[in-house]
C-alpha cells in the first residue's frame, strides 16, 4: 500500500479547483483530465496571477527609466501685501498693496532621469523575477500533470482490483454451488459447503470495500480537474505494462539539469538577486536628471507670452544615514539564500533522478515476477478444483488456491501501477512529466 501514501503526498501539494458549470463526461480520458486540471486548478490560477503581479512590478520599474510628460492649466488671481514681504513704499495715498491681478498659464512639463545605475539594474532584476515566475508556472504545470497522471493511474488500478474481485466472487460462487451439488451427491461434507460459502462472503465483502475505494479515487480525480465531484463516470485507459525506453543515467541527470523548470526558476531568482544587489550598490553612484517645461502665460490685460524652462541636475549621494548600506546588506543576504536554494535543488534533482532509476528497475522486476505468480496461481487453482470435483480431496486446497490467486492478482495490478508511477516520477525528475503521460496511453 506504499503507493497510496505517495498519492496522498502528491495530492496534498496541489490544490484542487472550483467546480465549473460543465457536465462531467460519461468517460474521462487522461488527456482530458490533464487539460481540465491545467485550466481550472487553483495552483495554476494562483501562479498565473503571481506572474501578472511580477509583470506589473516590471512595468513600474521600467517607468522610472522613461520620461514623464504632464499637461497643466492654472489660473491665479492675487493681491499682495508688500508690507508682509518687508517692502515699504512711502507714497501718499498708497496702502502698500498690489493688485488684484490675474494670470492664466498653459504648460507641458517633461521630466526624465537620464542616468541612474540603480534604476537600470532594478529594471533588469524585475525582468528576471518575471522569468522566474513564468518558470515556476511551467514547473507547476509539470507537477499537476504528474499528480493528475498518478491519480488517474491509481483510479485505473482501483478499477482493475474491482474487476478482479468480481471475477473472484464469480469463481467463489461457482465453487460454492459445486460444493452444494457434491454434498447432494454424497461427495462433499457440510464443512466443505460452509467453507466455500465463507469464501464467497469474504470475496463479496472485499468487492464492496474496493468499489468504495474506486469511487473515492474518481472523486479525487474530478477534484483536481475542477469538475463537480462525483463518481458517476468511467475511465478510458487501462493499466498495462509497457517497458519505458530510457537513456543512460548520466544523460538523464544532464537532461534534468537542462529541462527542470524549477531549477531554471531558481537560476533566474539568483540573477534577480544579483541585480538587486547591484542596484543597491548603484545607489552610491551619481545620477543625472533632466526637467523641461514649455507653455504660455496670460496676465489679465496683457498679451499672451510663451515661456519655457530647461534644467539639468547631477545628484551625488554624500550621506544617507546608512540607508544604502542596509539595502546592500539585505540584498547580499537574499542573494546568498537564493544561491543556497539553487545548489540544494540541483543536488535534490540529481538524487531524484538516481532514485527514479532504482525504483524503475525494481518495478520492472516486480511486474515480471507478479505475472509469473499469477500464472502459477491460476494453474494451481485449476488443478485443485479438478481434484475437488473428482472427489479426491476436500475443498481446503481450493479455498487456499482462491486466496492465493486473489493475492497474486492484486500484486500484479499493484506492480503494474508501481511501474507506471515509477515512470512518471522519473519523468518528473527529468522535467518530462507531460511527455511521459502522453507516451503511457495505449
Amino acid at each position: 500500500m506504499a503507493m497510496f501514501l505517495g498519492h496522498s503526498a502528491a495530492f496534498a501539494q496541489v490544490a484542487g479547483g472550483p467546480p465549473d458549470a460543465q457536465a462531467v463526461p460519461a468517460v474521462l480520458a487522461l488527456e482530458d483530465a490533464i487539460a481540465r486540471s491545467l485550466e481550472h486548478n487553483l495552483t495554476i490560477l494562483g501562479l498565473t496571477y503571481a506572474v501578472g503581479e511580477q509583470r506589473g512590478q516590471q512595468r513600474i520599474a521600467r517607468s522610472r527609466l522613461l520620461p514623464d510628460l504632464t499637461g497643466e492649466f492654472s489660473g491665479l488671481e492675487q493681491r499682495l501685501n508688500l508690507s508682509a514681504m518687508g517692502i515699504e513704499i512711502p507714497l501718499p495715498g498708497f496702502d502698500n498693496t498690489v493688485g488684484p491681478f490675474g494670470v492664466l498659464d498653459w504648460r507641458a512639463r517633461l521630466s526624465q532621469t537620464v542616468y541612474s545605475a540603480s534604476n537600470l539594474r532594478n529594471h533588469r532584476a524585475t525582468g528576471e523575477a518575471v522569468r522566474a515566475s513564468e518558470l515556476s508556472l511551467d514547473d507547476a504545470r509539470d507537477l499537476i500533470t504528474l499528480t493528475v497522471g498518478r491519480t488517474y493511474f491509481e483510479a485505473l488500478a482501483a478499477r482493475a482490483r474491482v474487476e478482479a474481485t468480481r471475477a473472484q466472487v464469480e469463481t467463489a460462487t461457482a465453487i460454492h454451488e459445486r460444493a452444494v451439488q457434491q454434498q447432494d451427491a454424497g461427495l462433499a461434507t457440510p464443512l466443505d459447503v460452509n467453507r466455500a460459502y465463507a469464501q464467497t462472503l469474504t470475496s463479496q465483502h472485499r468487492l464492496a470495500t474496493l468499489e468504495a475505494d474506486f469511487a473515492k479515487q474518481k472523486i479525487d480525480l474530478l477534484r483536481l480537474t475542477g469538475l463537480r465531484p462525483t463518481d458517476a463516470y468511467d475511465l478510458e485507459q487501462r493499466v498495462q505494462f509497457s517497458p519505458e525506453p530510457r537513456v543512460s543515467l548520466d544523460q538523464a541527470v544532464n537532461d534534468a539539469m537542462q529541462r527542470r523548470s524549477d531549477l531554471q526558476a531558481a537560476e533566474a531568482r539568483v540573477r534577480a538577486a544579483e541585480l538587486t544587489l547591484s542596484a543597491a550598490r548603484g545607489e552610491r553612484t551619481p545620477s543625472v536628471d533632466l526637467a523641461a517645461d514649455y507653455g504660455a502665460s496670460l496676465a489679465i490685460g496683457k498679451p499672451l507670452t510663451n515661456t519655457y524652462r530647461i534644467s539639468g541636475m547631477l545628484r551625488v549621494p554624500l550621506w544617507d544615514n546608512g540607508r544604502i548600506g542596509g539595502q546592500v546588506e539585505q540584498s547580499l543576504s537574499a542573494l546568498s539564500r537564493r544561491r543556497l536554494e539553487r545548489d540544494d535543488l540541483r543536488a535534490q534533482i540529481e538524487a531524484d533522478v538516481r532514485k527514479g532509476y532504482v525504483d524503475l528497475r525494481a518495478a520492472e522486476i516486480g511486474v515480471k515476477v507478479a505475472e509469473l505468480n499469477v500464472q502459477v496461481a491460476r494453474e494451481t487453482l485449476g488443478l485443485t478444483r479438478q481434484r475437488f470435483e473428482a472427489g479426491v480431496s476436500d475443498n481446503v486446497a481450493v479455498v487456499q488456491s482462491q486466496q492465493s490467486l486473489a493475492a497474486t492478482e492484486f500484486d500484479q495490478i499493484n506492480s503494474v501501477l508501481v511501474h507506471q508511477l515509477a515512470i512518471l516520477e522519473l519523468a518528473r525528475s527529468t522535467g518530462q512529466a507531460a511527455e511521459s503521460v502522453s507516451r503511457s496511453q495505449p
